[in-house]
């Protein structure tokens, strides 16, 4: 990505305790002159005067505060200066404007959108960003206001994430919005830090917040997920069942007991399937006779 022209510098600035005492000589002349000025009304006394109202108002308008965690952007009639970290009372040109910026660590928690995911279907969903300004000169000048654009494009980045990954997946080793939360995670952190990249933000971490499917489609894709769960089931089920019956067949084929004909182990693996596999307790019944 192009680098902005608009990049932070560092301005040094004086200690506002080291104005003070000026402030407070420049304070006193006024008083002094103003007081000469009334009683002997020369224009000496009257320029002293105004020289002196004038070093006292230089030196009050170049003091400012930058608390922890704040920034201070200088500009000089439209020019970007520098930009001032310091922590404490500082002082510097009185004819700089001072425009305060905020570099705590921000949470911040999109909306609930509605938004299609990798197979059309409607779905509800909602991050946490966790952020916070690393380059004030960009968040000042290169965006209109960086709050809202991160705003924004946080949701952008959600409906693009959304629409590259399916909600759930029955197909082991494909990633989901609901499954892969890893994954997901890492690339909406991506895809928002490439959008506020050039607004001088630094993207914490992402996560989503909220996933659910629309109203419209909820009940339908709760008796999907339940026919899923119950095909997995039953899969398992006659998986274990069919080893059951190996097992069964090998035990009675090594002990020597029993001899089974081809037809018998027929006879024998389906009735065993039919008990294992069955969804209610199986009826014993009594075979009295030959199957020949």
């Amino acid at each position: 990505m192009k680098k902005s022209i608009n990049t932070e510098k560092a301005i040094s600035t004086l200690p506002g305790l080291l104005m003070l005492p000026v402030f407070l000589f420049a304070a006193g002349a006024f008083l002094r002159f103003g007081v000469l000025a009334l009683n002997a009304q020369t224009p000496v006394s009257g320029i002293l005067f105004l020289l002196s109202g004038f070093v006292c108002l230089f030196c009050l308008g170049g003091l400012f505060v930058v608390n922890p965690n704040e920034a201070r952007v200088l500009q000089l009639f439209g020019d970007y200066v520098g930009t001032v970290k310091e922590d404490g009372l500082r002082w510097a040109n009185p004819f700089y404007t001072k425009r305060s910026i905020m570099l705590r660590i921000r949470n911040f928690e999109s909306a609930k959108i509605k938004v299609n995911d990798h197979d059309g279907n409607p779905i509800e969903i909602g991050a946490v960003v966790v952020w916070k300004v690393v380059d004030t000169a960009e968040a000042c000048f290169e965006v209109d206001d960086y709050e809202h654009y991160v705003t924004v494009q946080t949701e952008a980045a959600i409906r693009t994430l959304a629409n590259h990954y399916p909600y759930d997946t029955h197909i082991e080793g494909e990633f989901s919005l609901r499954g892969s939360t890893a994954e997901v995670a890492t690339r909406l952190k991506a895809e928002i830090q490439e959008r506020l990249d050039k607004a001088g933000v630094q993207v914490i971490e992402a996560r989503i917040s909220h996933l659910a499917y629309a109203q419209e489609i909820a009940a339908a894709m709760l008796r999907r997920q339940q026919a899923g769960a119950i095909i997995a089931a039953r899969q398992r089920i006659v998986e274990g069942a069919v080893g059951m019956v190996e097992m069964a067949l090998d035990l009675l084929q090594k002990s020597g007991k029993v001899n089974l004909d081809e037809e018998r182990k027929a006879a024998m693996v389906s009735n065993l399937l039919v008990v294992l596999c069955g969804d209610r307790e199986a009826q014993p019944v009594v075979n009295t006779g030959s199957i020949y």
